[in-house]
């Protein structure tokens, strides 16, 4: 299983990129592979979210979750293949499979997100 170093985790299984002063969100591969095949990701519109808020949900086979904002920022994109294509989250969760972009009101929260040992810990792995 795939864990990148780069990235920042949340107990709701999200991973956060920075790129700049862009945030890349999406679901981690243990995520996604406990979710079973992804049949559709719905992520309603671009907008302000708070933190812990639910910006979306993706639906698998098994089940439907909450797609939950780890910090509180403007969505500003909603990757356009996963409306054709959910099964690329399963695919390519790190790559192809991101789900928004974001800028951040405080980029200091991403700070305190957990880092790849915290949530391979959670986990269990």
């Amino acid at each position: 299983m795939n864990f990148p170093e780069d990235l920042k985790y949340t107990d709701s299984h999200e991973w956060v990129k920075v790129d700049g002063d862009v945030v890349v969100i999406g679901i981690t591969e243990y995520a996604a592979g406990e979710l079973g095949d992804v049949v559709f990701v719905d992520i309603p519109e671009a907008r302000a979210v708070a933190t812990g808020d639910s910006f979306g949900s993706i639906e698998a086979v098994k089940t439907v979750s909450d797609l939950i904002a780890p910090i509180a920022g403007t969505i500003t994109e909603i990757n356009p293949e996963l409306e054709g294509s959910p099964e690329t989250v399963n695919a390519d969760p790190y790559g192809d499979g991101w789900m928004v972009k974001m800028t951040a009101d405080n980029a200091a929260d991403i700070d305190g997100l957990m880092d790849v040992a915290q949530y391979k810990a959670l986990i269990g792995k």
